[in-house]
């Protein structure tokens, strides 16, 4: 395994491991056997960075969420887990009801959502700090100020170590570092994105993006990126649950463009040419980038992430990953 840090302050910066496991679905869909053996088997492996949220899995059973905090809380006490594992959690999207879901009924992002939530995520992971928290959907309902208020006051009490954004537009993640940094508070320094090799349109409406996907990792993102190089890209969906591979998994709509055939095809040549598959080709080449890019990736079997943990020691040639980044 290898490693890279998060954050610029040495108070709450972490090292991590440049692989991230994503437990979304544990306790739910995957069952605690199973779960705790991915974990397991991670753990082994050297990693030591583990994603969920609030909201894990309410989809599955129409509730509010919660089982993956509360399996990881009880896989950490079943193992003796310390703080050398970094778990990162969100708030902001989960139902406030059953039934309900973050597009309709969303908890949001308030000072007293904030400060509940966190604790009840303190709560089912069973333990005192949280070391990444993540706004996990923007709240137009709410002053900016007082989210950022809001986070940085669990930071200066111990509660929370980093300070994280998904899913939400640049320029309203630059609105709120700002106001963070003009008032002396911590900002946030992880940004959660998907991002694979494929392209996806950003003009596709959905119930949470009305205007086109404010959820992909763009030209404007990873620019951004480029411009503060404190900051990290955590990329989720890097293998698009399975669809580059899988015959039964179509790709998502928003691939469906002219350009998707093209970076296809190279990325299964360069997988031909280093004997790797197509998915560790994927996470290989997130992770030797010149952008700062944690692939986060999900497993529902120890074989899948033991095909995702070989992708960490596959070295791509300049040429192969010019080839990559330049199809079109």
């Amino acid at each position: 395994m290898r490693y890279r840090t998060i954050g610029a302050d040495p108070a709450t910066r972490r090292e991590v491991s440049v692989l991230a496991l994503g437990a979304m679905l544990f306790g739910s869909t995957t069952d605690e056997r199973t779960s705790f053996a991915i974990l397991d088997r991670f753990v082994e492996a050297g990693g030591t960075f583990v994603d969920t949220s609030d909201n894990y899995a309410f989809w599955v059973d129409g509730g509010q969420g919660g089982q993956s905090e509360e399996l990881l809380g009880r896989w950490r006490r079943s193992r003796g887990i310390g703080d050398e594992i970094v778990i990162a959690t969100k708030l902001g999207a989960r139902p406030l009801a059953p039934g309900t879901g973050y597009t309709d009924n969303p908890e949001g992002l308030s000072a007293k959502v904030i400060r509940e939530s966190a604790e009840r995520s303190r709560e089912r992971l069973g333990v005192e700090k949280l070391d990444l928290l993540y706004a996990h959907i923007d709240d137009h309902t709410v002053p900016q100020r007082e989210t950022v208020e809001g986070f940085a006051a669990l930071v200066a009490e111990g509660t929370v170590g980093l300070l994280g954004v998904s899913n939400q537009a640049v320029w309203r993640v630059e609105r709120a570092r700002a106001l963070a940094a003009a008032a002396g508070l911590p900002g946030y320094e992880v940004l959660q994105y998907q991002h694979s090799h494929l392209r996806p349109r950003f003009d596709v409406p959905s119930d949470l993006f009305p205007y086109g996907s404010l959820g992909h990792a763009g030209p404007e993102l990873l620019g951004y990126l480029r411009a503060e190089p404190a900051l990290t890209l955590v990329a989720y969906s890097p293998l698009l649950a399975g669809a580059y591979v899988r015959p039964d998994k179509p790709l998502p709509a928003d691939y469906d463009h002219p350009g998707t055939p093209a970076r296809l095809a190279v990325l299964r040549e360069v997988a031909g040419e280093t004997g790797a598959t197509v998915n560790q080709t994927v996470l290989a080449w997130q992770l030797g980038g010149a952008a700062p890019i944690v692939p986060l990736a999900g497993a529902s079997s120890v074989a899948q992430l033991e095909e995702n943990l070989a992708a960490v020691d596959l070295e791509l040639t300049a040429d192969q990953r010019a080839r990559l980044d330049s199809a079109h």
